[in-house]
């Protein structure tokens, strides 16, 4: 059977798509489609004669129920470069195939993420992992910026002067901040992928890993749309609700009060904002 092929895929294959002030992601290769996970979901009885609708209308079904196995017949690899703080967020993500350069191998380039003045915010206060929406004010933000920029070119400065001295390179690298830039290759299946975008596009997610993850899905999406449109309605654009919350769901259809407290209540009643909102 002849390789499947898209053409809206194969328009932006091997393009770099911007990410940051350094970084960019490129879908190298994909395998199947949308129509591959049809064909392997209706494999038992045939693929019959459907009509696009149809076909759009399985694939929700199985996004919908769990059936996942059809979604792991599509394949994709992309080529990133990102800041190494941003790759260590990514590889947990451990469902995905990855070579990463190698600076035991490789002399690493002076390319470093400086983050923009309205990215630069202070802790927040209810999120230990996250910082706040509000930027700083711009001269607070400027003096960040210039700290970082001043710790970058002093680190790659000392590990130039390492290399220049013949230290080994896998030694001469525990200097380099994880504001460094590398690249690897990524291959992963589209239920992971799936997995991998709805936790990494989520707000509570570090901003700049989730300027990755809007470029891979708005490519991914070229080569399975239909997939995709299931993935922004039941996953990316849904709701979870727990036991208990479902109960207090039914309390609240009922006229009454809700009937959870402390952290309970305050995730509960952010889930049935961010309902609202969608």
């Amino acid at each position: 059977m002849a390789r499947c092929t898209v053409a809206a895929a194969e328009e932006i294959l091997d393009q770099q798509f911007p990410v940051l002030d350094k970084g960019f992601v490129r879908l190298v290769d994909y395998m199947g489609s949308d129509d591959r996970i049809v064909q392997a979901a209706r494999v038992s009885y045939g693929k019959g004669t459907k009509t696009a609708r149809q076909d759009a209308g399985l694939i929700d079904y199985l996004l919908r129920n769990g059936h996942t196995s059809p979604f792991e017949q599509v394949v994709f690899t992309f080529h990133a470069k990102m800041p190494v703080f941003v790759a260590r967020q990514w590889i947990r993500h451990r469902t995905a195939r990855l070579n990463e350069v190698s600076a035991r191998y490789s002399v690493m380039a002076d390319e470093f993420y400086v983050p923009e003045l309205a990215d630069v915010s202070v802790q927040s206060t209810d999120n230990k992992q996250g910082r706040r929406d509000e930027p700083m004010s711009p001269e607070e933000a400027q003096i960040i910026r210039d700290s970082i920029e001043a710790v970058n070119q002093k680190a790659y400065a000392d590990y130039g002067k390492m290399l220049e001295a013949g230290t080994a390179r896998e030694l001469a690298r525990v200097v380099l901040p994880v504001s460094m830039y590398t690249e690897w290759y990524w291959q992963i299946d589209l239920h992971n992928l799936f997995h991998f975008l709805r936790l990494r596009l989520d707000a509570h997610a570090q901003r700049e890993i989730r300027a990755y993850a809007e470029v891979m899905r708005d490519l991914a999406r070229r080569v399975c749309p239909a997939a995709f449109a299931s993935f922004d309605r039941h996953l990316a654009g849904g709701v979870r609700f727990s036991s208990e919350e479902m109960e207090a769901l039914r309390s609240m259809l009922d006229g009454e009060d809700h009937g959870l407290e402390g952290r309970d209540a305050q995730r509960f009643e952010a889930k049935i904002t961010q309902g609202r909102q969608l």
